[in-house]
């Protein structure tokens, strides 16, 4: 029988690199931390990858950054991964639970709506009030069954959730319990090793519900930034572009040109500068490297049910007006004023460009 995740848009990371898991916890001979699937090393390696036992790259960014996310977590603090959107925070924090306990099913999204039940414990009310509470009407959080557990657990937009409700996690970091007084004095479930938090948050979204100080002495702050290596860059979104076809069979056509042409104009809007040293006026969109992948996916899947199955500079274009016009109606202009000044230029230089160009043109802006 297949599984249903197995069938899923998006497998789990644990479904996706189940291979790849077992094959580093096969040949992993390092020290694990209490409570750990793998070593340290290992974890490193599957996140960023081992060319000699052929584990693929996942993450694209700072190195270091992941080294000193894997040391936050073997620690007493919680690791906040915070950052502009579209820099795979939380892709990073999939990985990471994913190679230290095997799971990223245990996951709290935050949002205004977010309760306390979400981070603590609620009832089944029907057994409740059948037969009072007991551990059979107890509906354990993500948080609770991964103290139970000794797992990672995740929480999406931190920031986002309510002040009040955030603050109930400064208890769970510090002392690693949670009471359950409803059974009894002595009912108390304490984190087994393994147990911790990884949360993310948006930089855009500074001030929708700060932290407590308290709250953030909790955490170990990682700043997770946009790529700036162009062949980075190239390198991630063919990789993305690739894996997003797979499952309808559609092998990606997309010429060295046109990746060059995506990556030039995400670096150059997302930086306000152009690699010559012009200056630009920066859009208020997000120009991430997860949007330049979906303008990549949209672009591909044009070209394979309209076209000739060939990505050109034109299906770029026409992809990329709808991630620049989502924010802010100037934005349009902004970018119109690019193409005027900048891809105008570019567009002698040969075929990709001047297609990007003409389609760009084409684009209502205002």
């Amino acid at each position: 029988m297949v599984s249903m995740d197995q069938t899923a848009l998006r497998p789990a990371t644990e479904t996706l690199h189940a291979a790849e898991l077992a094959k580093l916890e096969q040949a992993d001979k390092g020290r694990r931390p209490p409570g750990w699937r793998l070593s340290a090393r290992a974890v490193r390696s599957f996140v960023l990858g081992d060319p000699a036992l052929g584990i693929s790259r996942k993450f694209y960014g700072d190195d270091a950054l992941v080294e000193r996310a894997i040391v936050s977590l073997m620690g007493e603090q919680g690791l906040l991964l915070v950052g502009e959107p579209g820099t795979a925070k939380s892709m990073l924090s999939e990985l990471l639970a994913a190679a230290v306990t095997g799971s990223t099913r245990l996951v709290v999204q935050g949002s205004a709506g977010t309760m306390e039940e979400h981070l603590r414990y609620g009832w089944n009310y029907a057994l409740l009030i059948a037969e009072g509470p007991s551990e059979k009407a107890l509906v354990p959080s993500p948080v609770l069954q991964a103290m139970r557990g000794g797992l990672v657990m995740r929480i999406e937009e931190l920031t986002r959730c309510p002040p009040e409700i955030q603050d109930g996690l400064i208890s769970i970091l510090s002392e690693k319990m949670i009471a359950i007084p409803e059974l009894g004095d002595g009912a108390i479930v304490r984190a087994a090793p393994g147990f911790n938090i990884i949360g993310t948050a948006n930089l855009r979204d500074r001030g929708v519900s700060e932290m407590s100080s308290a709250l953030k002495r909790r955490f170990n702050f990682e700043t997770v930034h946009p790529i700036t290596d162009p062949a980075f860059e190239r390198e991630l979104i063919e990789r993305r572009l690739a894996d997003r076809l797979a499952p309808s069979g559609i092998k990606p056509d997309m010429s060295e040109a046109a990746l060059g042409i995506l990556v030039s104009c995400f670096q150059d809007l997302r930086a306000g500068r152009t690699a010559e040293g012009v200056t630009l006026q920066k859009p208020t969109a997000v120009m991430s490297t997860a949007e330049a992948v979906n303008v990549a996916h949209a672009a591909a899947l044009e070209a394979a049910y309209l076209g000739d199955g060939r990505v050109t500079g034109a299906h770029l274009a026409r992809q990329i007006g709808g991630i620049v016009m989502k924010d802010d109606p100037e934005d349009g202009r902004k970018f119109k004023s690019y193409v005027d000044h900048i891809v105008k230029d570019r567009a002698r230089s040969g075929s990709d460009w001047r297609s990007f160009y003409e389609a760009a043109r084409a684009l209502r802006l205002d």
